[in-house]
């Protein structure tokens, strides 16, 4: 196998052969054309490759020794169903290549092959697999913030590039520190609506009153405090892209509220009697299980499907550790910047350290622990013990908030339960949650209402 590095770059291909001398003539054509090449001499080393780095289209012979092309292909629809795989064919084949084509196969070309054929097929296939133009004519732009060599991880890239030319709603998941967000700027980046906003909103982080009102809007008047309109996020993204950020953590009641915009394409504010229509493209992303907490009852059904049309599952920071020196040389760059601090790099012991982490905040952890280290660090090659530290830090401090987290709900709600003499319904209410969602927290930390209820003589 061999990499040409003048085009690392440029877009890659995979081509796949036992022959030899057919192989070093695409792989010189290709080149020559300005695309990046990676051969392989079997279906076998083509697996073995692909598991290491993902091309944008894979080229392979029908018949080889071995593994075939039509076993590659299934091989490799299994885990990258959006590559593209062009199978090249003898003239006694064809039926067998037509028939391929129709199982899923992206296209076939006779040997001997036509080099302008090929460069065809190649630019076609490239148009479906995330890069509208041949020899890298993506210059990458559109996924510049997030940094990466991970084969699943840039499966998720192709599926965000593919899926970011139309209006199709996006639904991100991964845990707390994975770069949801960036991967939902990167889509709005790479999609037709790049010129126009793009807006972002937590929604577990406002209360649900304000949370109605930064979405919809609100006229004035409308509550208390609302002394001016407010058009709303909706209508501040007109044309572009909103974020969603931790879906589920929305309540139930905005749920209905959100679905009905969705569905109408309008939205009115609080206080408002006027529908104004949108042309929003909604990308929404959770660290929860929203299946599970359909199951639930916490998170609406009809919602979960308006907003997965498609679906994005980000790796977590464990699952890509051959990113973890990349991003650590990126954010050592950038902080040394801001510090201003002559650090050149991390010593390999301390990179040893980062790789064999545990990592549970993701790359969010791994940022603040190399901002720890760049502010400490009195030389200008970070030491395995700083970055030891910092990690120990970081986890003991993740930890403790956790605890503290529990800790205040255990005893927020058995004070609400003492002031109410374990009356669910009149603690509910003081605590702005419905009586279903207030009883399953109960029962998160085992209270009991009726340890609470005054002792009768």
């Amino acid at each position: 196998m061999d990499m040409n590095m003048k085009t690392a770059g440029a877009a890659r291909i995979l081509v796949v052969d036992d022959d030899p001398g057919l192989l070093r003539l695409m792989q010189l054509r290709l080149e020559a054309a300005g695309y990046g090449v990676t051969v392989a001499d079997s279906g076998e080393r083509a697996l073995a490759q692909l598991a290491v780095s993902r091309p944008r289209v894979v080229v392979t012979d029908l018949q080889m020794g071995g593994m075939d092309g039509i076993a590659l292909f299934e091989a490799i629809r299994a885990e990258n169903p959006a590559l593209p795989v062009i199978i090249l064919t003898a003239h006694g084949t064809i039926p067998d290549a037509v028939a391929a084509v129709k199982g899923g196969v992206f296209g076939y070309l006779t040997k001997p092959f036509d080099a302008r054929a090929l460069l065809v097929e190649i630019e076609r296939a490239l148009a479906v697999s995330g890069l509208p133009n041949a020899a890298g004519a993506d210059d990458g732009a559109w996924r510049k913030s997030i940094i990466t060599r991970n084969p699943a991880m840039e499966e998720v890239l192709a599926k965000a590039r593919l899926v970011a030319a139309g209006d199709a709603a996006v639904l991100i998941q991964g845990e707390s520190g994975t770069g949801k967000e960036l991967l939902a700027r990167a889509v709005h980046a790479a999609s037709p609506r790049r010129d126009r906003p793009f807006v972002a909103i937590n929604c577990g982080a406002i209360p649900e009153p304000l949370l109605e009102s930064e979405l919809f809007g609100h006229i004035k008047g409308a509550f208390t405090g609302a002394v001016r309109d407010n058009r709303g996020l909706f209508l501040a993204a007109d044309g572009g892209t909103l974020l969603l950020d931790e879906i589920g953590d929305m309540p139930q009641a905005l749920q209905v509220k959100l679905l009905r915009v969705l569905q109408e394409k309008q939205v009115r504010p609080v206080g408002g009697l006027q529908n104004t229509p949108i042309d929003v493209r909604v990308i929404s992303a959770t660290h929860r299980d929203l299946e599970a907490e359909m199951a639930a009852g916490n998170f609406r059904e009809d919602l979960y499907y308006r907003l997965k049309v498609v679906s994005l599952a980000l790796p977590s920071l464990a699952e890509r550790r051959e990113d973890i020196p990349l991003l650590a040389g990126h954010f050592l760059g950038e902080l040394a910047g801001r510090y201003q601090k002559s650090v050149s790099g991390l010593s390999s012991e301390a990179v040893e350290q980062l790789v064999s982490a545990a990592w549970p905040g993701n790359v969010r952890q791994l940022y603040n622990v190399i901002e720890q280290s760049v502010a400490l660090s009195t030389t200008p090659l970070i030491p395995a013990n700083l970055v030891q530290q910092a990690i120990q830090r970081e986890q003991t401090e993740l930890a403790s908030f956790e605890q503290a987290r529990r800790k205040f709900e255990r005893d927020y709600l058995a004070q609400l339960l003492k002031i109410t003499d374990g009356n669910v319904t009149q603690a509910s209410r003081l605590a702005k949650r419905n009586r279903t969602e207030f009883y399953k927290l109960l029962q998160r930390h085992q209270l009991d209402p009726r340890l609470f209820k005054p002792v009768r003589a």
